[in-house]
């Protein structure tokens, strides 16, 4: 009896500690958010082109579970292009925004027209 509770025990254990391990996350998002934020909190050159970095970096280097860019990113980046002068390159991945997630279309069809104008 002793040896059944004690078996049951460490199993119930080994169990309770082989689910505590690190799980992946959906996106990899690298520096992005520090990036994001020193670029918010005082805009320059310097940091605009570090923040757009980072978006290069997270749109080439995926190892989140999804294997995709999370959503909002391409149209983050492609308004950055935009204001930045590269026009057909920005509504490029405007659009690539609107194809992955379907969702934002009326939102970022909206910008797409204003840049046009």
């Amino acid at each position: 009896m002793k040896k059944t509770i004690l078996f049951l025990l460490s199993g119930m254990t080994l169990l309770a500690l082989s689910s505590c391990g690190s799980s992946k996350t959906l996106y990899s998002w690298y520096d992005y958010e520090d990036a994001t934020y020193k670029y918010t909190k005082n805009p320059d050159e310097k940091r605009q082109e570090r923040m757009m970095n980072q978006y290069a970096k997270v749109l080439q280097k995926q190892k989140g579970t999804r294997k995709t860019v999370q959503p909002g990113l391409y149209a983050e980046y492609g308004y950055m292009l935009v204001k930045a002068g590269k026009k057909e390159e920005g509504l490029e991945l405007l659009n690539k925004e609107m194809e992955l997630y379907p969702e934002s279309k009326v939102y970022v069809s909206r910008i797409i027209e204003q840049l046009k104008k």
